[in-house]
């Protein structure tokens, strides 16, 4: 039987860093190594290249009841930047150390595409057929991944009613009002959309020295004041909701949805993970105007980041319109809308029960991501997306630093329980 652990070390040692744009290592050699493992399977693959080196891996594994519709299990192949020097160990050296497996990806995703390779070398059979995508270019903006293999080859998912990937079904021990250490395992069932918008301001250029009532810049900065400092309402998804209730209910706390401030609060430590995603954000995070300090310039221009919440689009982007003010025009940069799958459903009952079958303590429960993933790309195809990469956690394990930080490392002793989870999901889905 394949190791879990020796396979995420192994594609950990593959550089596949994307520092956007295209500037990235290719993923090819990854590609090549889970084509080549898979083969040894008996599982043919293909792999796909949306440009020279940017590749991904296709598979299909055949369930034992044809009548089922497939299931999505993707990943992908790419991981952000590290710089060794802030490292204790190489960040793609694939060591491990004091327990744990070492290295960028290690978390963001090449364990979870280690765990199912690993489930598959162990013999799981399952009850459906599997669509297996390991992609490129998920740390940018899926152009060269999953967003071009939906754009190009839908025909490759064709029958997938639901997929499996990131960012869910990892441990999370929050404490309980009785004291109690209580095993929270989150699901993700949705995810906030995204929107980078690129604000213009136009004006009247002039001397620095001289009244300007229509100084770009100034109608800029008013704007982005605007933004800033607008309290966006409470938009209780059904993801939240259920997420707020249940937790609530595990942890022995009472939860007044009146009040949803009050209640994420009273949440403590969990409520940490529901915060970001009970209201819209919009964040200016760029600026660009003039050329030298004694000119006012024509033109000003900034963005923002935009996440929104699902069912949300049409009022968040009215009420920005309105906030912009005179002379500021907005466009997207990107835009990815939000996503979300049903809470309550076989797929979920599922996930619960093969956690429950590794951790008899596990309290699994939906909730919302605040950020994206390729989840937004093969929703286009009518597939319903959901968070389940499951990993056991030791109390005080730092993971929501894992992903993108350094040090970026991962417990074997999860890597092994994922494996048992995912094997056991797979055969019974």
């Amino acid at each position: 039987m394949a190791d879990v652990v020796e396979l995420c070390a192994d594609l950990i040692r593959f550089d596949t860093t994307n520092r956007g744009n295209n500037d990235a290592r290719p993923e090819r050699p990854a590609a090549e190594y889970v084509a080549a493992f898979l083969d040894g399977l008996g599982i043919p693959s293909r792999i796909l290249e949306a440009a020279p080196g940017r590749a991904s891996v296709i598979a299909r594994v055949p369930g034992t009841d044809p009548s089922l519709p497939a299931l999505l299990v993707q990943g992908h192949l790419d991981v952000v930047p590290a710089d060794a020097a802030d490292w204790s160990v190489h960040p793609f050296a694939g060591e491990v150390r004091d327990g744990c497996l070492w290295g960028r990806g290690a978390t963001d995703m090449k364990d979870f595409v280690a765990m199912v390779l690993a489930a598959l070398a162990g013999g799981v059979r399952p009850r459906r057929e599997l669509v297996l995508a390991f992609v490129a270019d998920e740390e940018d903006r899926g152009e060269w991944g999953a967003h071009w293999l939906v754009a190009h080859h839908p025909s490759l998912f064709e029958g997938c009613v639901a997929a499996i990937s990131e960012s869910g079904g990892y441990t999370y021990h929050v404490p309980a009002a009785d004291g109690r250490d209580v095993h929270l395992y989150p699901v993700g069932t949705a995810e906030r959309g995204t929107a980078h918008l690129k604000l213009t301001a136009r004006g009247r250029a002039g001397h620095g020295s001289r009244p300007n009532d229509e100084n770009a810049v100034t109608r800029l900065v008013g704007a982005l004041h605007r933004i800033s400092s607008h309290r966006w309402p409470v938009s209780l998804t059904p993801a939240v909701r259920a997420f707020l209730e249940r937790t609530g209910s595990a942890l022995g706390v009472p939860v007044d949805l009146a009040d949803v401030d009050a209640a994420v609060a009273a949440l403590g430590p969990a409520g940490s993970l529901v915060l970001p995603t009970v209201r819209n954000s919009t964040t200016p995070t760029m600026l660009d105007a003039g050329y030298k300090v004694n000119v006012i310039p024509s033109t000003a221009s900034a963005q923002v980041d935009v996440r929104v919440l699902p069912g949300t689009e049409e009022s968040l982007f009215s009420a920005l319109d309105e906030l912009l003010g005179e002379g500021v025009t907005r466009e997207f940069v990107a835009h990815q809308p939000p996503v979300q799958a049903p809470v309550d459903s076989p797929w979920f009952s599922a996930m619960a029960s093969a956690l429950k079958a590794e951790d008899p303590e596990a309290v699994v429960v939906p909730y919302c991501l605040g950020g994206g993933t390729d989840a937004k790309a093969f929703a286009q195809l009518g597939i319903a997306n959901y968070g389940f990469a499951p990993l056991w956690l030791p109390k005080g394990f730092p993971y929501r630093a894992m992903a993108h930080g350094v040090d970026e490392r991962v417990p074997v002793e999860g890597l092994h329980f994922g494996t048992r989870v995912l094997s056991r999901f797979l055969a019974s889905v």
